[in-house]
């Protein structure tokens, strides 16, 4: 299983749209949008290397509203609940909804 994640900077005002465009990628199987410099995250699992093409350069760029994106593979796993822990820094989970 290959792992990538794909920085999205999307326009300004395109940015919920891009986000659910990509969600709906074949291989996209998580999507945030984030604060900084990149507006969204989204992360790809593949089956193979060769899939990542199809993905990024294949259905990536026909995804409206992006303006740049970059790439990154993953080498290793870590332990799937402290990566879920991560991507909850910041959230007060004793707050009722």
């Amino acid at each position: 299983m290959v792992t990538a994640i794909v920085m999205v900077q999307a326009e300004r005002q395109r940015i919920q749209e891009t986000a659910e465009a990509l969600a709906g990628v074949p291989g996209v199987r998580e999507v945030y949008s984030v604060t900084g410099e990149w507006d969204i995250v989204a992360v790809l699992k593949l089956d193979r290397y060769d899939d990542l093409d199809d993905v990024v350069t294949g259905h990536l760029r026909k995804v409206e509203g992006i303006m740049r994106t970059q790439t990154m593979l993953a080498f290793r796993t870590y332990s799937e609940a402290l990566l879920d822990q991560g991507f909850g820094v910041g959230l007060d989970e004793s707050q009722p909804e």
